[in-house]
């Protein structure tokens, strides 16, 4: 009786151990939202992608020598298995730079889906800057969606490119392509983020302007990042430089297509050096997202109200080394995914890291990580039509 006895009891322990333990299940899962991982076509590296409104993901990589490359650029629809035959953005072969991670091509989508590419031009790239300096190049695929256009340069007179610059495209045919150089060449201190506005889908570039009215300075070698919401709000986030010790991280914010910007200061960080560093924007419902490097962390934060209001950051969680090169994403259930590289440097690939959380800032599973990450390559991510997310590298 007694050995019966115990074989209930263990047995009424294990039933009740099942149950609780399948409960549990369905409500961590729930908030599990899965995560793909996926190499860069062709094994290029550099990838940035954006998602249009029908659903199409547009994706440009760089292929080719580190100092003088090619940008390519493939789509996959909704219904695609995989993406398109590659099409080069760049007319002019070998025009592109990868080295440092920070000097790579960006891509936006603007009205009725026309892509538009900008990238920081090589030695050998064509057309130069004024009096043969480095190019701030740009491209558009054409009418047809077949080819890209004849690359061009929008520097007008602002030159002493070093660190890459951006572009930004909204639903109303303004096109911004952003850098920042000092034209009177003399120090990083005294750079300024400027702006060369289209208002023809590309087609033409007025005279670049100022969009820093402080004299924040602009950290050398490092990346800046522009963005076009849907209400056509521009952000502009960028590293300063001011007194050659503050890299803080600021975000310009412009409601009237680049005439005006209010200014915003989002993190502080002493360090007399150039930290070579990139960031991030994007676009999560009414709110942007921004990401961005202080010290060997990454932080994210949500934007509000049209640029006035942000959120309190968010560290990417655990113990990481050399923590660089963000990406923030959100999906529509209002989960974000919050991507980046770590153990990178000079010549040096390393992992890329990911924690996804839920639309509170709670996070819904364990940081994780995958080695392999090439020299000078970054991630790149977008949600897909299930509810998850992929990040290609």
């Amino acid at each position: 009786m007694k050995i019966k006895a115990i074989w209930t009891f263990l047995a009424i322990i294990a039933a009740l151990s099942a149950l609780l333990w399948a409960a549990e299940i369905p409500r961590s899962s729930e908030k599990l939202q899965p995560v793909k991982i996926i190499r860069t076509p062709d094994g290029g590296i550099q990838p940035q992608a954006v998602v249009g409104v029908d659903g199409v993901v547009h994706l440009i990589y760089f292929k080719g020598p580190d100092n003088a490359g090619d940008v390519y650029y493939v789509r996959k629809g909704p219904r695609d298995a995989d993406f398109s035959k590659p099409i080069r953005v760049n007319s002019f072969p070998g025009s592109a730079l990868a080295i440092g991670s920070v000097r790579g091509a960006q891509i936006a989508v603007g009205r009725r889906g026309r892509v538009h590419v900008s990238w920081l031009g090589s030695e050998v790239a064509q057309p130069r800057g004024p009096g043969n300096s480095t190019p701030m190049l740009y491209a558009r695929l054409n009418d047809a969606g077949t080819a890209f256009e004849q690359q061009k340069n929008v520097m007008q007179f602002a030159v002493g490119l070093d660190g890459g610059g951006s572009v930004a495209a909204d639903k109303s045919g303004n096109v911004y392509v952003v850098w920042h150089g000092n034209p009177d060449k003399n120090g990083e201190v005294n750079r300024r983020v400027w702006v060369g506005r289209s208002q023809d889908d590309g087609k033409t570039f007025e005279r670049e302007v100022a969009a820093n009215k402080d004299p924040t300075g602009a950290c050398g070698c490092c990346g800046l990042r522009a963005f076009a919401d849907d209400h056509g709000t521009l952000y502009i986030l960028y590293r300063a430089a001011r007194e050659a010790i503050h890299r803080d991280m600021y975000l310009l914010v412009s409601n009237d297509h680049a005439n005006t910007f209010k200014s915003d200061l989002v993190s502080k960080w002493e360090l007399n050096a150039c930290p070579m560093s990139t960031d991030f924007i994007s676009q999560a419902g009414g709110n942007a997202l921004i990401a961005w490097q202080t010290e060997e962390q990454v932080y994210f934060a949500r934007v509000a109200d049209g640029g006035r209001e942000l959120s309190t950051a968010i560290s990417a969680p655990g113990q990481g080394s050399v923590r660089k090169h963000p990406a923030v994403i959100g999906n529509s259930q209002g989960d974000v995914l919050f991507t980046w590289t770590e153990g990178t440097g000079w010549k040096q690939g390393g992992s890329l890291a990911w924690q996804v959380y839920d639309k509170e800032g709670r996070p819904t599973e364990v940081k994780r990580s995958v080695p392999g990450l090439p020299v000078w390559d970054l991630v790149a991510a977008f949600p897909d039509q299930k509810g998850g997310f992929d990040i290609i590298y």
